[in-house]
């Protein structure tokens, strides 16, 4: 007892344990942040964790977190020199309120929930203007996903329609469930799910129930296309191709009750007549229901999938993973933890900003990726190291263009209006050798070397040969690391002393200082390669933006 006093005092011993040995509650009205912690302790038991990630790892994961970049080096010099206690609460704040977040956020979203397809008639540019506007400000997650499900085109909301795309029924299901409900309902459109056992086919059907009278109309006047809705007037019937019995309902959520379908007395079923090529719309609209019934703070299952999927953005894998497989048999690592995050986040209105604070404040998130002195493995789901992240394709053009220093002479990049298309598929093949011409197209030059395909979920890093290559033979990265006015090969050729390029190329590509065995290293190879001295700084530049340090988020 004395040594475990001792602990406590020499802040050795975690909050979770110091509340056992002084029977304190656990971590209660203190905040979300220690409450995560505990969880994560209490199901670990008496096991090594990784010691907390030092300044320069912090910034770096926190700010490609939130603002989808790395820090520049002068954000580094500055972060490590301050001393103040409460600066990292202060950095998590100050991101969160910049312009950055929202752009980066609403990347990650579009991602999430639209899978790199451009879908619907919604033009991408206001769909992105929508998310960012709504990001901007205090977003609540119930808020936004209801104005996507019931969007009509009309209005301010009108981009949020592009979450429904083409308005396949079939897909409009099968997206729902998986993406808001954490379901893969797809093999129960023909029959119960044949190995989880509470997914049936009522469930498919339930939700189909709700959307099936949903079509596209366009306005004779406006020249747009809205989304209305057709008279439900009965269930939805279907059978399993098992035993082919006849099987009906009405719209419902898995796990919820049967929504009845109103009859109205012919003539009264419509509350607007139809005009300008729109049809009469009808006084019961399931879809807007739908909106309603999903969001609503009731519904465990979209607010246990709507943590775990942010929970999953932040620290690289889902308490219940994989994401859309929420079920009995496939039980979240942290059952308590999850239940926490679903019952704060209904309680504090679905605020997304808030959420994403507290995870960041914890311990959990805050942990090094180095494994504790004496572990050789650790198993990712006990959150006891951090698991590093793959970099996103715009994240890892960002950071690879912060870090040479080009950044602005990418964004200058002006196309010539009548200049031919660029031959991106020539580009790739070799028959092609011009630069891209613009920003945008370096972009989606990365999207389509480190993105999944369009319609694939974006939820594991997947290793390949085609993005090695990329990285040490494309000619965008030579180009990168020539030296160009105010750029990381240009400054550096300018310096005298290899301590301090190699303290400029670290902080620049790495966010960190370089240990002395680095900096002894970098001096040797300039004092080997002198007589190519600028190209020598271009092979170190481009080793260490091919370094698994540079390319994951740990």
């Amino acid at each position: 007892m004395l040594k475990n006093l001792f602990d406590i005092l020499l802040g050795n011993m975690p909050w979770f344990a110091m509340s056992l040995v002084l029977g304190f509650p656990l971590s209660g009205e203190q905040g979300l942040h220690n409450r995560i912690d505990d969880l994560v302790w209490a199901k670990a038991g008496d096991v090594p964790f990784a010691e907390t990630a030092d300044d320069a790892g912090f910034l770096r994961r926190v700010t490609l977190d939130l603002s989808g970049n790395i820090p520049t080096a002068g954000e580094v010099s500055e972060f490590l020199a301050d001393k103040s206690k409460g600066k990292r609460k202060e950095l998590i704040d100050r991101l969160i309120a910049g312009d950055q977040f929202a752009a980066h956020w609403t990347e990650r979203f579009s991602v999430m929930l639209l899978e790199r397809l451009d879908q619907g008639k919604v033009p991408k540019g206001e769909w992105v203007k929508f998310l960012k506007q709504t990001l901007r400000k205090k977003p609540l997650w119930d808020v936004m996903i209801r104005q996507m499900i019931e969007a009509n085109g009309q209005g301010v909301d009108r981009p949020a329609m592009k979450f429904l795309g083409t308005v396949d029924h079939h897909a409009m299901t099968e997206n729902i469930a998986r993406l808001l409900l954490g379901m893969d309902l797809t093999c129960a459109k023909c029959h119960d799910h044949p190995s989880v056992n509470e997914w049936k086919q009522a469930h498919y059907w339930g939700l189909f129930a709700y959307l099936n009278q949903t079509k596209q109309a366009t306005h004779k006047k406006e020249e747009k296309v809205y989304l209305v809705e057709g008279l439900a007037g009965k269930k939805v019937e279907f059978e399993s191709v098992f035993d082919l019995e006849k099987m009906s309902t009405g719209p419902r959520l898995p796990n919820g009750a049967e929504v009845e379908i109103p009859q109205f007395e012919k003539g009264e079923e419509y509350e607007k007549p139809a005009e300008d090529g729109l049809p009469a719309v009808p006084k019961f609209r399931p879809r807007e229901r739908l909106a309603k019934d999903l969001t609503a703070k009731e519904n465990e299952l979209f607010s246990r999938n709507s943590v775990n999927r942010i929970w999953f953005l932040l620290m690289g894998r889902g308490l219940s993973h994989p994401l859309d497989q929420m079920h009995g048999k496939n039980s979240p690592s942290h059952p308590k933890l999850l239940e926490l995050l679903a019952g704060e986040f209904v309680s504090h209105g679905f605020d997304l900003k808030w959420l994403l604070r507290e995870i960041m404040l914890s311990e959990t998130y805050q942990r090094s990726s180095r494994l504790p002195e004496g572990v050789t493995k650790v198993e990712p789901a006990s959150y006891r190291v951090t698991s590093p992240k793959g970099l996103t394709p715009e994240q890892l053009l960002r950071a690879v263009l912060r870090a040479t220093g080009n950044t602005k002479h990418a964004k200058a990049l002006k196309v010539d209006p009548e200049a031919e298309k660029f031959d991106r598929k020539g580009y790739f093949t070799g028959s092609n050798v011009e630069l891209p011409p613009s920003l945008a197209e370096m972009e989606a030059i990365f999207i389509q070397t480190f993105g999944r395909p369009p319609g694939e979920a974006e939820v594991d890093f997947s290793p390949g040969v085609n993005k090695s290559l990329f990285l040490m033979n494309d000619r965008l990265i030579e180009h990168w690391l020539k030296p160009r006015a105010g750029n990381l090969i240009d400054r550096l050729s300018k310096m005298d002393a290899p301590d301090a390029m190699a303290k400029e190329m670290y902080l620049a590509v790495l966010s960190r200082l370089p240990e002395k065995e680095e900096a002894i290293w970098i001096a040797d190879y300039l004092a080997r390669n002198e007589p190519r001295r600028t190209a020598a700084l271009g092979d170190l530049a481009w080793a260490l933006l091919n370094s698994a340090e540079f390319m994951f988020n740990h």
